[in-house]
């Protein structure tokens, strides 16, 4: 569609837009556009004509009629409004025009390939941690290149740098450290380091130092960069009661040994129960570790939904208290409850009467041990293939009394006591092959057949769940398994009628030793301490 406008002035001073077919604008403003009589200056008003921009050949507005069609070549509607007149001949002429328009553009439209540019070669270590250092990047990442800005042209590096006659610094001793690694760390030569280490140990095992121990250290000044710095002198604790000084005098180092007074009064701990025993025992001040401890022993033989809030608790704790302040605990000593006019009080003690460390239980003062239930299977994730009672034989071909039960098992699996016991016999037993029987309280025995390989001797002693051989299939067997047995007064039972618990009881000269600890125990004077209990 072609818009002709003409934009001219009369004498009234009026804008006026004429296009083809007529003017349309009058005195009362009803033109297309209409100026103010301010707004193009004194006279006339301007009038703008778009249909006189080619004084000599007139483009037609497009509408039949409207303007007559000249012989020129310029009257020809290239681009006519496709809103109007659709359907007519001039308007798929447009229609045409544009499609060509549009396939021309589109036919000399540039590509939009990647352009193939050589790369860049990749960065060496050094060049990249020089370009990361000089890089913008998130604080939170930090400064962890170690390098500066590089220098510029006005930067003249030194030819030597000046070092610290003296260096003071703390090392720490890791988990499952040694001393002369963390002195070698510090930066003490590996010679120095390894005389420390052997100098110390007249003192105390240099392993044995507990781990967090900090490690004084000062170093001196050396002659060659090249070199690692001399020790000046160390300081740290080699045990809890001994203090060491290495100093350097002349060439060597002197080892000065610097005692700390340990008081070794055990910890008395007392208090009533409250809403709860161990918050109640921690409010006085026991151990954390010494407060499961004494609930662990004190379970099997009081259970806890019976404790009552009025009921005390007593217990004594292996302590240790340096000059300098340090605190350390060892093991619980002492288990009480008062409860009424009932009073348990127990202490460890090993089940071989030595009062050691070995294979130890709480017993109360009339020298009754843990009760103890026992392993269901005494072969783990075995399945049962043979019952108690009377069966064919797989390998005689006739019915004989079948005196245990039967688990299916890989070879070489472990098989482990059910309860604590002393070893009866252990070897070849006729038809059961390699076989383990074991003496248990109150008349009870248990038996293992057919293993490929025996791990205990007769005469000793073996503990609920030890190993004590390995299924095989010696013997009259078909096939790797474990034959079990339970005995009752010497005489054969079936196993799945006897409940494995059992309790240590001492008598004799146990039993008297056992209380003579007890009372010296008792006999202390421990360091007290009591609360009221919420």
């Amino acid at each position: 569609m072609t818009l002709t406008l003409s934009l001219h002035s009369d004498v009234t001073g009026r804008s006026q837009i004429r296009r083809p077919g007529g003017l349309h604008s009058d005195a009362g403003g009803h033109g297309l556009f209409q100026a103010s009589e301010n707004g193009f200056g004194g006279g006339g008003t301007a009038m703008l004509s778009l249909d006189r921009a080619l004084p000599d050949a007139r483009i037609p507005f497009g509408r039949a009629g409207l303007a007559k069609p000249s012989a020129n070549w310029f009257s020809i509607d290239v681009l006519p409004d496709l809103g109007i007149d659709i359907g007519s001949r001039h308007w798929w002429r447009g229609l045409a025009a544009c499609i060509a328009l549009c396939a021309t553009t589109l036919a000399f439209a540039p590509g939009f390939e990647p352009l193939v540019v050589p790369a860049a070669p990749p960065l060496s270590p050094a060049a990249w941690e020089e370009s990361r250092a000089q890089s913008i990047s998130p604080l939170a990442w930090g400064g962890d290149t170690g390098r500066h800005m590089a220098a510029t042209d006005a930067v003249q590096p030194l030819a030597d740098t000046p070092e610290r006659p003296q260096i003071d610094l703390t090392a720490m001793l890791g988990e499952g450290d040694s001393l002369r690694h963390a002195l070698e760390r510090a930066g003490v030569g590996g010679g120095e380091a390894s005389r420390i280490a052997e100098m110390t140990s007249d003192i105390v095992d240099p392993d044995e130092i507990p781990a967090g121990t900090a490690l004084a250290v000062t170093l001196g000044r050396r002659s060659s960069k090249n070199d690692a710095r001399p020790l000046q002198s160390l300081a740290f604790r080699a045990r809890f009661d001994m203090r060491v000084n290495f100093v350097r005098v002349g060439n060597a180092l002197t080892m000065q040994r610097m005692p700390v007074a340990v008081d070794s009064s055990p910890l008395r701990v007392e208090g009533r129960v409250g809403d709860s025993l161990y918050a109640s025992a921690r409010a006085a001040g026991a151990p954390a570790g010494a407060i499961q401890t004494y609930i662990r022993a004190l379970a099997p033989h009081v259970p806890m939904e019976n404790i009552g809030a009025d009921d005390r608790f007593d217990l004594i704790v292996e302590q240790d208290r340096a000059a300098t302040g340090e605190v350390r605990y060892g093991k619980l000593l002492y288990v009480g409850l008062a409860r009424g006019n009932r009073a348990t009080r127990m202490i460890q003690w090993d089940v071989d009467g030595s009062g050691g460390d070995g294979q130890s239980q709480w017993y109360d003062a009339a020298g009754v041990g843990e009760r103890r239930a026992g392993f269901v299977l005494p072969v783990a994730n075995a399945r049962k293939t043979s019952g108690f009672g009377w069966r064919l034989h797989p390998l005689l071909g006739y019915s004989r009394m079948h005196q245990g039960t039967d688990y299916g098992a890989a070879y070489g699996t472990p098989i482990r006591a059910v309860t604590d016991g002393i070893v009866s016999f252990a070897g070849w037993h006729g038809g059961h092959g390699n076989m383990v029987q074991l003496k248990h309280p109150s008349g009870l025995g248990t038996g293992y057949a057919h293993m490929s390989r025996i791990a205990v001797a007769p005469g000793s002693r073996v503990a609920q769940g030890q190993v004590i051989g390995y299924v095989g299939s010696t013997g009259l067997s078909t096939g790797p398994h474990l034959h079990f047995e339970v005995y009752r007064g010497g005489v054969a039972v079936n196993p799945s009628g006897v409940s494995f618990e059992s309790r240590s009881i001492l008598e004799g000269a146990q039993l008297a030793a056992f209380r003579a600890k007890l009372g010296s125990i008792l006999a202390m004077q421990p360091q007290r301490m009591q609360v009221a209990a919420r």
